[in-house]
């Protein structure tokens, strides 16, 4: 026996039993976290309740993308359009709850939650905070042969002629379709409401006059403003967007009116906690890094880079919100 291996048996021969239970102990604790596995280890599914090239698309494509790098393993992007959001949520929560999982909440998904009956998910239940990204404006936008250039010209129009203005959404109940109730509501006007499957179509049949005005969010709506396509008219927030500086806030013209976009990441309920704690913290982390916090403003979004309890936070306090805008406007189906 060596003389290394001589001393260690003496060591152990000689050692109190108060000494080898706590080395046992000790022992016994660190296994276990050795042996904990690491996350991730296998490529992320984000499922997302909006078309491709939406805004929450956009911005879960840039997440997806970032994250990849530092997690070293793929986030893919699963577009689930359709019953505004309830598709995907109804997915996601029947996906195993291990981390692998995860699902963008968006403010079209929580106002559905609220407008549409018989669903089999509850947000509140179902579903764990993991991250919050930020929020965004809708944008009111206009073919370019709808002769109004305002948002008062638009509801004069909408006034003499109740009925003939036809307005598309992502669907009932969507974030876009209670923007648009919430108009009608506020100047007492009729104009017809549209569902499509997701805002991309909504966008195509604007263009194409087949409606004539649709709401979408601003990454969604910026490329078609840009190019001239579509005519920008107002704003969902109070604020004006930093993107669209000469756009007004429709509530510069119809006091009272307010609609956000907003963009989340959560996982089903069950999710492990250390996995939550472990995503939470590196998504907060790269949000905030300066070259992709520019990355998401550049896209529209007020970043918030909010972890679990700010999300936790604002969930409570918009559905509250939401609850009585939809009742208000007499949504609820």
């Amino acid at each position: 026996m060596s003389s290394a291996k001589h001393a260690v048996s003496h060591a152990v021969a000689c050692a109190s039993p108060v000494v080898l239970s706590v080395a046992i102990a000790v022992g016994a604790w660190i296994a276990p976290v050795q042996a904990q596995p690491q996350f991730p280890v296998k490529p992320i599914r984000l499922i997302v309740g909006s078309a491709a090239g939406s805004g929450p698309d956009i911005i879960g494509r840039a997440m997806a993308d970032r994250l990849g790098e530092t997690w070293g393993q793929r986030m893919i992007v699963d577009p689930r359009p359709g019953a505004a959001g309830a598709i995907s949520a109804d997915l996601a929560m029947a996906a195993a709850p291990d981390g692998y999982t995860m699902m963008m909440l968006t403010s079209q998904l929580f106002v559905a939650s609220q407008v549409l009956s018989g669903l089999k998910f509850d947000l509140a239940r179902d579903f764990q905070s993991i991250a919050f990204i930020g929020t965004v404006p809708f944008v009111l936008l206009a073919n370019n042969q709808v002769p109004a250039k305002t948002l008062k010209e638009l509801i004069e129009i909408a006034r003499k002629a109740p009925g003939t203005l036809r307005y598309g959404s992502a669907g009932t109940g969507a974030s876009e379709h209670l923007s648009g109730v919430l108009l009608t509501q506020l100047t007492n006007t009729n104009m017809l409401h549209v569902p499509y499957k997701g805002v991309p179509q909504a966008i195509t049949d604007a263009m194409a006059n087949e409606v004539q005005i649709t709401y979408a969010v601003v990454p969604a709506a910026m490329p078609h403003v840009q190019s001239g396509r579509l005519r920008a008219l107002g704003v969902t927030t109070p604020a004006r967007a930093p993107l669209l500086p000469d756009t007004p806030s429709i509530s510069e013209v119809v006091p009272g009116y307010a609609m956000y976009g907003w963009y989340s990441v959560v996982a089903p309920t069950g999710t492990p906690a250390a996995v939550l704690k472990q995503a939470s913290s590196e998504m907060v982390r790269v949000m905030r890094e300066p070259a992709f916090g520019e990355r998401l403003k550049a896209l529209g979004v007020d970043l918030v880079a909010g972890d679990r309890q700010v999300l936790d936070k604002w969930r409570a306090e918009e559905l509250k919100r939401i609850r009585d805008v939809v009742k208000m406007a007499g949504a609820k189906q």
